[in-house]
This record gives C-alpha cells, structure tokens and sequence, in this order.
C-alpha cells in the first residue's frame, strides 16, 4: 500500500513538473503573438484615420508647388511630415526627394485634420517637362505608407 503512494506520489510531482514546464514553453510563444496582433492593429488603425488629399497644383520650368489637405482625423508631427516623400517630374523622368524643408512651417508643429500643406520645390527644371502643356507626375508617400498621386499640366 505505501508503495502505491509513492509512485502516485512520484507521478502527481512529475505531473506538476510536466504542466509547469509546458507552460513555460507556451506562455511567452501567446505573450509574443497578442503583442505581434497589436501592433498591427494599431498600424492599421493609424493608416485608416491618415488621409490627404492634392487639392491645387502648379509648375513652371524650374518651380512646382503642391498644395494638400489632411482629410484623415488623425494629425501628423512635422517628424512625420519630414520623412514624407515626394516624386515629381514628367511621367517617364521623376525623382524622389524628402519633404523637409520643402513646406510652409507647421504653426503647431502638427500637420491638423483641415489644415493644407504648402510644398515648394525649387531647381528641379531637369526633371519639369521643356513645354507648357505638358504632363507633371507628383506622387506623396507618409511615412505609414498612405500615398496619392496625380498627373497636371504644366504652365
């Protein structure tokens, strides 16, 4: 009879032992995925309220300015609105630059929903087409990857 007990003994240990071990190995895998679905929810939930919109737009020979409206209800921090970029030229001749320094300062250093950007860039006549009447590309991608993109003529 005492021998039966020990070994029942023996197995309830083992048992616990089993269980703890399991769940050292399970916890942090579960810990890693909830924190995995997070963060990905809560990119998708930026990128959703993010939202602008190319409302005017001119170019000359050297010159082109862009003018965009935050239509998203979320508002971005000039950081963010600096490590935007922005291609531009004619539709076959385009190149990428950074927006910093190329807009109108922020008065709250947030670009707020409502709010247009203004955005000049200057001694960019290689890329601009030779003619008026001719296409200009300018696309703007955030840093969250919201992007809009247009086709204009230049004057």
């Amino acid at each position: 009879m005492s021998s039966e007990t020990i070994v029942t003994a023996l197995f309830l240990i083992s048992a616990v032992i089993a269980a703890g071990v399991l769940i050292n190995a399970i916890f942090p895998t579960i810990t890693r995925t909830a924190d995995t679905f997070g963060s990905a929810s809560s990119e998708a939930d930026t990128r959703i309220r993010t939202d602008f919109k190319i409302v005017n737009t001119y170019a000359d020979a050297s010159t082109a300015k862009i003018w965009c409206k935050n239509i998203g209800s979320a508002r971005l921090h000039a950081n963010e609105v600096d490590m935007a970029d922005i291609y531009i030229g004619s539709p076959s001749n385009f190149d990428r630059f950074s927006l910093a320094g190329k807009y109108a300062d922020l008065t709250n250093s947030y670009w707020d929903p409502g709010e247009t950007l203004s955005i000049t860039l200057t001694g960019i006549s290689s890329l601009l087409p030779d003619n008026a009447g001719e296409d200009v590309y300018v696309a703007i991608v955030l840093p969250n990857g919201v992007r809009r993109d247009l086709e204009f003529t230049r004057s």
